[in-house]
């Protein structure tokens, strides 16, 4: 459920009622200071203004015409007008009640499903995946796990850099080198790639043989369609590995790659020749892009075929998105590209729509995101200043998590220690990145993503650790007292349970502007909250055991919603730290 919404529809009614424009909202928030309230009301104020009424007045007026007895058990207005709001103990405790049994911890708004197609990952062919790609992938694939909790069909696509010049050079190179037959690793043909590349700038007989490899692969010529086929076979196979590691839900069949939309290429450029879009210039063809202009003052354009006749990412792009509303009927095409690519996608955004290739409904979104930066607020790069591969990445996450575990449990198993350690180090990594709003960019520090305290993965994985011990040693099946009411004793109980009741406006903010720091934040909120809790409350030492009981049923709320917030983070739990 969502409390804020509930109040808000039941206040708003009740502003209009006294006379209250309509357009005036009443702008719930919650109180960081429990002693005035739970929530807030300030949207009384400004039509306060707007009629000339004084604040408390009309405050006042629109509290007498409520009818929330039933939610609310007192109400306080301010001199100002806030109207401050105190939740009822009982209808908190039937809340409480209801998220036990509930299927989605309480998410009741019902919504008309979409098909939501996801571009992330999006690695390029014949390199390994770098800290570059980590965003994009680990952003993309919580979105992916929210949009579908709340009930989307989410079509997931990893955009594959799998076509273009690069491999006619890497087909010229292996065949001079005649190494196209051997048995080759993703290092290999990552340093053949580097060399064929070198090649291809020094050597005007050999780039022009590459391009006479790129021609035939388009052709589909078979001996160059089989080294093609091996090169991307190979780095995807080493890609899914990774992503395995990184618990990322992306499979062979969510792989989609340029070379997907390679026959669509030349009736996109008739067809928008014919449309009057794209036009002739000094032999290539350009599409002018109408409202944008350069540094000059001059008209953008996106070049869609070369002057040799060579098709370009943007015509690619171009196909995707119509392909994707055809053979998908998508309602909602979302990108999570870095930030510098944002004008090049408004770009391709606005051909598409003036090419009618998909409906004007449909909603094409840039989730950019920032940088992951060093201490000096650099990109984030080895000493010798080249990309920090993601491998190494995880594995020097592991190793620390490692380290962390056994000062904590000097006589772990090895074989709990190497799952454990692999969960704390991944969950570290992906933590680190989603807690911080996706359009900043960030500094990687080691120290404060492997910390037991603060807002970190380690730290709501160890409450969640804790609550699972103690619903383990009370030995309570607590599915026996789901109408026992919860009793708020303390201030500690009653916090941890409001909290409960903002999970479904988080989401839904996620489903909107697909930003999961805000889970993040959220989830963090709750771990200081059930760490009081579990501080300062007796749970399993209590003589009263419906007192017990009724703590017991917090802490099993509080474990639903870490597991559940933590999975849709892409963070594996455990029952032991």
């Amino acid at each position: 459920m969502n409390i804020k919404k509930i109040l808000s529809k039941k206040i708003h009614k009740s502003m209009i009622k006294i006379g209250i424009p309509k357009k005036y909202d009443p702008v719930l928030r919650s109180c960081k200071k429990k002693k005035l309230g739970h929530y807030q009301v300030n949207g009384v104020i400004s039509a306060a203004i707007y009629l000339k009424i004084n604040p408390n007045t009309l405050a006042t007026k629109v509290v007498k015409s409520l009818n929330i007895k039933n939610i609310i058990s007192k109400i306080k207005i301010s001199k100002l007008g806030y109207i401050n709001l105190f939740i009822k103990n009982q209808w908190l405790s039937n809340q409480a009640n209801l998220l036990i049994t509930s299927k989605k911890l309480g998410l009741t708004t019902k919504i008309l499903s979409e098909n939501i197609v996801i571009d992330y990952s999006s690695p390029n062919i014949a390199k390994e995946m770098h800290v570059g790609h980590l965003r994009s992938t680990i952003i993309g694939d919580s979105i992916v796990r929210i949009l579908s909790f709340v009930g989307h069909n989410v079509i997931k696509s990893n955009h594959i850099g799998d076509w273009g010049t690069h491999f006619g050079m890497l087909i010229a190179f292996l065949k001079l080198k005649k190494k196209e037959k051997m048995n080759l690793l993703l290092s290999d043909i990552e340093k053949l790639y580097k060399k064929a590349q070198k090649k291809y700038i020094e050597d005007i007989n050999f780039a022009k043989k590459s391009k006479i490899y790129v021609v035939k692969l388009q052709q589909k010529d078979i001996s160059c369609l089989k080294i093609w086929k091996k090169i991307v076979d190979i780095t995807m196979n080493y890609n899914y590995q990774l992503y395995n590691k990184l618990n990322i839900k992306l499979t062979r069949h969510d792989t989609m790659g340029e070379s997907t939309y390679n026959d669509m290429l030349s009736s996109i450029i008739i067809d928008l020749k014919k449309k009057g879009i794209a036009i002739n210039n000094n032999g290539a063809v350009v599409v002018p892009i109408k409202g944008m202009k350069n540094i000059k003052g001059e008209l953008m354009a996106v070049i869609i075929r070369k002057k040799d006749g060579a098709y370009l990412y943007a015509t690619t792009d171009i196909a995707c998105i119509k392909s994707r509303y055809e053979k998908f009927k998508a309602d909602r095409i979302i990108y999570y590209v870095d930030s510098r690519q944002n004008q090049y996608l408004k770009q391709i955004f606005q051909i598409v729509k003036q090419a009618k290739y998909i409906p004007a409904n449909i909603k094409l979104e840039h989730h950019m995101f920032g940088m992951i930066l060093n201490k000096n607020n650099k990109p984030f790069k080895t000493r010798e200043g080249s990309n920090i591969k993601l491998n190494n990445l995880i594995k020097e996450s592991i190793i620390k998590a490692k380290n962390i575990i056994i000062k904590k449990n000097p006589f772990i198993e090895k074989k709990a220690l190497e799952k454990l350690s692999h969960i704390i180090g991944i969950g570290a990594i992906k933590y680190a990145d989603l807690s911080k709003n996706r359009i900043n960019n960030y500094i990687f520090n080691w120290d404060k993503m492997l910390s037991f305290n603060g807002n970190t993965s380690l730290y709501i994985q160890y409450a969640y650790v804790r609550a699972k011990s103690l619903l383990k040693k009370s030995n309570i099946n607590l599915t026996k007292f789901l109408n026992l009411e919860i009793s708020f004793i303390t201030h500690y109980e009653f916090n941890l349970v409001v909290l409960f009741l903002d999970f479904e406006e988080i989401i839904f903010k996620i489903v909107e502007k697909g930003t999961p720091h805000i889970l993040c934040n959220w989830l963090y909120k709750l771990t200081v909250l059930f760490t009081s809790f579990y501080e300062n409350c007796n749970i399993l030492n209590l003589k009263d055991d419906m007192l017990k009981i009724s703590r017991l049923k917090i802490v099993f709320l509080t474990s639903l919603f870490l597991k559940k917030g933590l999975y849709l983070l892409g963070i594996k739990t455990t029952k032991k730290i």
